[in-house]
């Protein structure tokens, strides 16, 4: 049977079931964190990008198989980045902060 989509967003919703079981697979093993997005991104960077003739069997196979570990650093990965970003901009803040008051007590 050949499936087709008609766009990403058909297909995210026809894997939605699989996607919602596998972050309630996690949420049993205490990881919370883990949304049905970030399931969805990591394998479409990771596996399905490198795939050829991907069929719709396979991607419920590689939500249901993913590993609790690849998912997790894969999360982490994110939030790390985002949290370097975040005192990235901090330190920037700061950094102008000082130059107004420089400016200002001249």
């Amino acid at each position: 049977m050949n499936t087709e989509f008609k766009n990403l967003d058909d297909l995210y919703n026809r894997i939605k079931p699989a996607l919602y079981s596998k972050v309630m697979e996690l949420k049993r093993n205490h990881i919370s964190y883990v949304k049905e997005s970030d399931i969805w991104n990591y394998l479409s960077k990771n596996v399905w990008s490198k795939k050829e003739n991907l069929s719709l069997n396979d991607m419920v196979s590689d939500i249901m198989s993913l590993s609790i570990d690849d998912i997790k650093s894969y999360v982490f990965d994110i939030l790390k980045k985002r949290d370097e970003e975040i005192i990235k901009e901090e330190g920037n803040l700061l950094w102008k902060r000082r130059k107004v008051i420089v400016l200002l007590n001249v």
